[in-house]
């Protein structure tokens, strides 16, 4: 993928992190929770807390995060609007709008950089843990948009993790088939896709196959000398 300069408010980009020499950074549940509440968390502008200490409060211990969390927005505007997501264990994958000027770059580096204190304190690791900032692509069509959703979808499928992208927890597959209580939702994407759950869900598996050849034959053409 190529980086796209400058990222420009209110346009949409596929964009990509990668851990360090594909290391496996996601490897429990409570990983892949701590990734999906820092997504959630860092897309908001002047959060008070960082996410480690915002986890540490007795009225998120107690009410549990996504209530504390939704109280917290009152009032607040957001950098980014996530339209899909996928959590892979070695990588991460997003469609984000920009809606602030330096939106993307200010959530992902937030992002990115919570979670490797976070995986460095839990591991007893030092150094960086991502391969580079991040990268992105600008999407230009809604057709396109909708394309990259199920492509971003069916990463776990195509890698052979899952036989059927909504046994993936780590996504928001589920969230476009309706199957997400409105609380635990991260997406927004009604105001630009119109997504009915049972086309959408013939939309993605018919592309099971050919996604994994295709996978199949990018993996063979980068073993070439």
């Amino acid at each position: 993928m190529r980086r796209s300069t400058p990222l420009v408010t209110r346009e949409i980009y596929h964009v990509f992190a990668r851990s360090i020499a594909e290391f496996k950074i996601f490897n429990s549940n409570r990983q892949f929770l701590r990734i999906k509440n820092a997504i959630r968390y860092y897309q908001v502008e002047n959060m008070p807390f960082k996410l480690s200490k915002f986890l540490k409060l007795k009225e998120v211990k107690e009410k549990g995060f996504n209530n504390v969390f939704i109280s917290a927005l009152h009032g607040k505007e957001k950098l980014v609007q996530i339209i899909c997501y996928c959590i892979m264990p070695t990588h991460i994958h997003l469609a984000l709008k920009q809606l602030k000027d330096k939106g993307i770059s200010i959530f992902m580096g937030n992002l990115l950089n919570s979670y490797s204190r976070y995986f460095n304190i839990q591991t007893r690791r030092k150094g960086p843990l991502w391969e580079d900032k991040f990268r992105n692509v600008l999407v230009e069509t809604d057709e396109q948009l909708l394309h990259l959703t199920r492509y971003i979808h069916l990463n776990s499928v195509t890698a052979h993790l899952v036989e059927k992208p909504e046994d993936w927890s780590t996504s928001s597959y589920l969230e476009y088939l309706s199957e997400v209580n409105e609380d635990e939702r991260i997406c927004e994407y009604e105001d630009i896709l119109k997504i009915n759950p049972v086309s959408y869900k013939n939309f993605a598996e018919d592309r099971i196959s050919y996604q994994r050849e295709l996978a199949k034959i990018k993996h063979l053409l980068l073993k070439q000398p």
